[in-house]
Formats: structure tokens, sequence, C-alpha cells
């Protein structure tokens, strides 16, 4: 999963700040509402992964 893919598709801007040698600095910037789509888009990502990355057992639990 690609975080800077997932904010830019749920409406937030992604801007390169620097390039120093191998490394990339970036910012995000959005709404309140692009940054709670993200959230939900993150947290979707996350529950869909779940249950191949984990065992039965684990799997089930959720966030409270």
């Amino acid at each position: 999963m690609d975080v800077l893919d997932l904010a830019q598709h749920c409406g937030m801007q992604v801007t390169l700040d620097a390039r120093i040698g191998r490394e990339e600095y970036r910012s995000v910037y959005g709404s309140i509402e692009a940054l709670q789509r993200f959230a939900d888009a993150l947290l979707v990502s996350i529950a869909a992964a779940a249950p191949a990355q984990m065992g039965p057992a684990t799997a089930k639990k959720s966030f409270a």
C-alpha cells in the first residue's frame, strides 16, 4: 500500500519539498473531509489485508 497514492486518491495534495541524495521529503495538505476519507480508506485497506496476514484468532479483532 502506498500511502501517498492513497492520500492523492482521497483528494489530498502531495508535494515534494526536497530531495537530498536518495531521500525525498514530502508534505501532504488537504481539508478535514479529505483527511476523513483518507482515514476511512486506510482502515478499509488494513481490514482487507488483515485476514490474509493474520491467523483466524487475530483476524476477528476490530478497531474500537
